[in-house]
């Protein structure tokens, strides 16, 4: 048997994988890549006129679509680049040095949080938030000043909502990377002297660079794409103070009907997250 027939004769097995990939993630891709160069509605018209980049025309020159990419970058830099990163880090390395007891009890309430289905916690934190919620009865038996936080601040109250659901996974990674970190540089480090923060910043963070930008990279786009907790717990209000780049493609889509609008905006998000993602392989070196 020829070179050529035996592989040919190897790509046989991922023939039907191939196929369905095709027609199941590249043809709806596909479709909505064209959707999104059309004025496609959901009511009225059924005529679909391609109108080429007029949807990401109207998007750059539409305020609300402004203020929904701010909103995105500060909902995703708090939530997800300093929240749950961060949060994770120190969990791990608090879980690390604790007793089995204290490890175990700690990780099940914060991998709880994690597993529950995004419509449970969004309704937990909406009750935690709102004017008669926890966090102001909380405040009230200490004899704080309390007040409506899905009013005054909705874009910080979704964003501790998502720190406090997805911090677990950060705390996973980082918990297998510490433990592959050999104890004898830690101790070496201890023995010369070096304090805990100078061992953190110079042993423990430069072994585990890969970890963290792995988690980076895997927390801002799981982050990029949160609609249900913010939708459930704000709709994206008051006003379009919560309203990130999903809520306002939802609400341009569906809402006013715009699909080919709301498609282009989806369009505009996954380019967001494709280019968060270069930027975290280039910063880890990563050969691709």
């Amino acid at each position: 048997m020829s070179s050529t027939n035996r592989t040919l004769w190897r790509w046989v097995p991922l023939a039907p994988a191939t196929v369905l990939l095709l027609l199941f993630l590249a043809g709806p891709i596909g479709y909505c890549v064209w959707i999104a160069f059309t004025n496609t509605q959901l009511t009225g018209s059924s005529a679909s006129d391609f109108v080429g980049l007029d949807n990401f025309r109207r998007a750059f020159a539409d305020d609300g679509f402004r203020n929904a990419v701010w909103l995105t970058v500060v909902f995703t830099f708090v939530s997800a680049i300093v929240g749950q990163n961060t949060l994770g880090l120190a969990l791990a390395g608090l879980l690390r040095a604790a007793s089995r007891p204290v490890r175990t009890l700690t990780g099940a309430l914060v991998i709880t949080a994690w597993v529950l289905p995004e419509i449970v916690a969004a309704f937990l934190l909406y009750a935690f938030f709102r004017r008669e919620g926890t966090l102001n009865a909380i405040l009230d038996w200490l004899q704080l000043p309390g007040q409506n936080w899905l009013f005054t601040v909705p874009i910080l109250a979704v964003s501790f909502a998502n720190i406090w659901r997805g911090t677990a996974f950060s705390m996973l990674i980082y918990s297998a990377a510490l433990a592959e970190i050999p104890k004898e540089i830690t101790e070496a480090a201890e023995v010369d002297g070096a304090g805990g923060v100078r061992r953190l910043w110079h042993v423990t963070l430069p072994m585990i660079r890969r970890s963290i930008g792995t988690n980076l990279m895997l927390n801002t786009l799981s982050t990029l794409s949160v609609f249900g907790l913010i939708w459930a717990m704000t709709r994206g209000g008051p006003g379009n103070r919560s309203q990130t780049l999903p809520v306002f493609m939802y609400e341009q889509a569906f809402t006013n009907s715009l699909i080919g609008y709301g498609t282009a905006v989806a369009l505009l998000l996954l380019l967001v997250g494709a280019l968060f993602s270069v930027v975290y392989l280039r910063l880890m070196k990563v050969e691709v």
